[in-house]
């Protein structure tokens, strides 16, 4: 699929038909199946699938094409073929230009549902106009949608590089440091505050890696590098069981390809691998 996405300003005067419909009950999308494939289904509507919708929502456009998300009841009678799966596990069966527009809608969808109401007065909040955005009729209040930054960052020491397991990881599970950015605080100061508190050691030549949406529920993830600069390993136990230095060719499990973590941690390996590729003759 070639073609920009374009957010939506404001909803179209009519919509497309076709459309893309990232339709979702229980926070699980529906995804049309044909043998080992899944798709997004590309219809005028849920009603053309035999679906109520609970509320509707345009997202923008891609490749042109409108994009929607609409949310129906848990109970909806399934359509053939089809079914709801929660998003991570379809990640590498959609096309990454999709699966990037299913995140938006599932972010947006539960940032909607806790922002009914005006936290300054109580008021149900409304749709705000030629905004993504909800407003009190009330007191005038606007909310945008909530997105809570976090650093996540690849650590290395001598060709080796710093996994964790959290304590809410799978048991055998290992990743690299992350923690949300406080209030006045830097990104970069997040790295280097949240490493010391985790882990006890000092890092230098604290670099930018990248990015990646991440709504479960509604964070930003942003990737860094770093060196060790000093320290012992001391770990919080509060947050992290375990921790230590890992090569590259003896990794533990690790995060899967969908999240900016794997993608730091591929990243170490091939660099590693760069470095002591054999030279010319």
């Amino acid at each position: 699929m070639s073609g920009p996405w374009i957010p939506s300003g404001c909803p179209p005067s009519a919509k497309m038909d076709p459309a893309w419909w990232f339709i979702f009950a229980a926070h699980k999308i529906l995804v049309l199946e044909e043998g080992r494939s899944v798709s997004v289904p590309l219809i005028a509507d849920p009603a053309s699938l035999g679906l109520s919708s609970i509320r509707e929502k345009h997202l923008g456009t891609l490749a042109g094409v409108d994009c929607y998300f609409a949310e129906v009841s848990e109970h909806a009678a399934l359509p053939s073929k089809s079914g709801f799966y929660g998003l991570r596990e379809l990640h590498g069966f959609l096309s990454e230009p999709l699966f990037a527009v299913a995140m938006k809608a599932l972010h947006l969808l539960e940032w909607e549902e806790t922002a009914r109401y005006c936290g300054c007065c109580g008021s149900k909040m409304s749709p705000a106009k030629d905004a993504n955005a909800r407003q009190c009729p009330g007191c005038g209040m606007v909310v945008f949608p909530r997105i809570s930054p976090a650093v996540i960052m690849l650590v290395e020491k001598g060709g080796q590089v710093l996994l964790a397991r959290g304590t809410r990881f799978k048991a055998d599970m290992y990743s690299v440091l992350a923690g949300f950015v406080e209030p006045g605080e830097t990104l970069e100061n997040a790295v280097h505050r949240e490493i010391e508190e985790e882990v006890g050691i000092k890092v230098r030549d604290v670099r930018y890696f990248g990015s990646q949406p991440w709504p479960f529920p509604d964070s930003l993830m942003i990737g860094f590098t770093a060196k060790y600069a000093g320290g012992e390993l001391r770990i919080d136990r509060t947050e992290i069981a375990d921790a230590g230095w890992f090569h590259p060719d003896n990794l533990p499990n690790i995060p899967g390809k969908i999240s900016i973590a794997r993608r730091l941690i591929d990243w170490f390996v091939e660099t590693s691998r760069q470095k002591n590729a054999p030279t010319g003759p």
